[in-house]
C-alpha cells in the first residue's frame, strides 16, 4: 500500500487576515486528513510544527515515499495584499508522477473551491519541497490567507478539504476511498496454502505478504469481495471469501 510524506506548513509567522496562522490551519487540515488516510489504507509519515522546510525535506529524503505532499496557504506579493484568490498545485517539471498527482488534486479542488477557474496545477523549480525531494512531490498553495474570502473558505471548510484531498490521493494511487474504518476482527480460513495480501483489490496486484490458515487479521474496510486488512503491520487487500469474521 502507498505511503506518503505529509508536510503541513511550519510557517508560524504567516498570519491569516482573519486570525490564526498558516502553520496552525495547515496542521489542522492534516489532522483532519488522517482518519481518511487510515480508512483508505494510505500510510503516512508527518512532519512536526517545530521542524522547518529544510528538515522536512531531509526527513522525506531519508525515507522511501510514494508521494511528498506539502500543505500551504498563499499570500499575494507586496503591494497587492489581499487582492489574489485561488488554489495552485505545484509540481516539478519533468516529474510525470508529480504532475499527475498535482493535476488530480487540482481537478478535485475545482469541485469544492468557490471559483474553479482559479484552481490550477503548475510546474515550478523555485520551491525547495518540489525541487529537492526524491519522491514525486506536490506543493499545495490551498488559497490566499491574506484574502478574507479565501481565508474564511479555508477555516470554514477544513473537513471538506481534507476529504477532497484524500479522495484525490486514492484516485492517484488507484485504490478505493473510504470515509471511516470498520475495524473488525477476522481469521484466515483457507483449506490449503496461504492467503495473499495484495497492494490493490485485484488478483493481479502485487503480493505484499502472505497469511497462513488461522492467522488473525484486523479488517479496516470492505469493497466488493475484498477486505482491506492489517496483517502484522502490513496493510493490503485480501479476498473476503477466505476470511471469517470473529
Amino acid at each position: 500500500m502507498p505511503i506518503i510524506y505529509l508536510s503541513p506548513s511550519t510557517q508560524e509567522n504567516n498570519y491569516f487576515v482573519t486570525g490564526g496562522t498558516e502553520e496552525q490551519y495547515m496542521n489542522l487540515l492534516a489532522d483532519k486528513m488522517v482518519p481518511y488516510l487510515d480508512a483508505s489504507g494510505i500510510r503516512y509519515v508527518r512532519n512536526t510544527p517545530n521542524m522547518t522546510a529544510v528538515s522536512s525535506i531531509a526527513a522525506s529524503n531519508a525515507g522511501n515515499y510514494d508521494l511528498h505532499l506539502a500543505l500551504h496557504s498563499n499570500a499575494a506579493p507586496e503591494g497587492k495584499y489581499g487582492t489574489a484568490r485561488g488554489s495552485i498545485v505545484f509540481y516539478y517539471p519533468g516529474s510525470t508522477q508529480g504532475q499527475k498527482a498535482a493535476q488530480i488534486i487540482a481537478d478535485g479542488l475545482k469541485a469544492i473551491y468557490p471559483n474553479p477557474n482559479r484552481v490550477r496545477a503548475e510546474g515550478t523549480t523555485a520551491i525547495g519541497e518540489v525541487r529537492r525531494v526524491r519522491a514525486p512531490s506536490v506543493f499545495l498553495e490551498l488559497a490566499f490567507h491574506d484574502n478574507v474570502e479565501d481565508a474564511n473558505w479555508i477555516k470554514n471548510n477544513l473537513d471538506l478539504i481534507a476529504r477532497n484531498l484524500v479522495l484525490s490521493l486514492t484516485e492517484y494511487f488507484d485504490i478505493p476511498f473510504f470515509e471511516r474504518e470498520e475495524n473488525l476482527s477476522g481469521m484466515v480460513d483457507v483449506s490449503w496454502g496461504v492467503l495473499n495480501i495484495r497492494a490493490r483489490p485485484n488478483s493481479d496486484a502485487a503480493i505484499l505478504s502472505q497469511a497462513p490458515d488461522g492467522a488473525e487479521l484486523n479488517i479496516i474496510n470492505r469493497t466488493d469481495e475484498w477486505y482491506l486488512v492489517n496483517y502484522n503491520g502490513t496493510i493490503g487487500y485480501a479476498k473476503s471469501d477466505f476470511i471469517t469474521l470473529q
